[in-house]
């Protein structure tokens, strides 16, 4: 995603909704939100649903690889169990059978 143009991407409220069918055009081409100003300090943005939900992906991502460096963190300092030894526990405790 480009950096924010203060040209084009920072509107007033105002002219965003005089032209609101323009500006979905606009969001949809270009894939990058429109910061909406009132009395000139920003209020909202408004961006294109599919620019949005790529947002929303790549936070998802974000979160999985942090999960991983995290993990991988916990194996490095020995912050692990083995697998049949967390069961076994949990067997115990709960009183599962096999």
């Amino acid at each position: 995603m480009a950096m924010l143009d203060l040209r084009q991407d920072i509107q007033s409220l105002t002219n965003f909704r005089r032209k609101s069918a323009e500006f979905l055009k606009q969001l949809k081409k270009r894939k990058r939100p429109v910061v909406l100003t009132v009395n000139g300090r920003a209020e909202a943005v408004v961006q294109d649903a599919g620019a949005y939900q790529e947002l929303l992906d790549a936070a998802a991502r974000a979160d999985i690889y942090e999960a991983i460096r995290q993990a991988a963190d916990d194996v490095e300092l020995g912050r692990t169990r083995p697998a049949g030894e967390v069961f076994a526990r949990m067997r115990r405790r709960y009183g599962i059978s096999r």
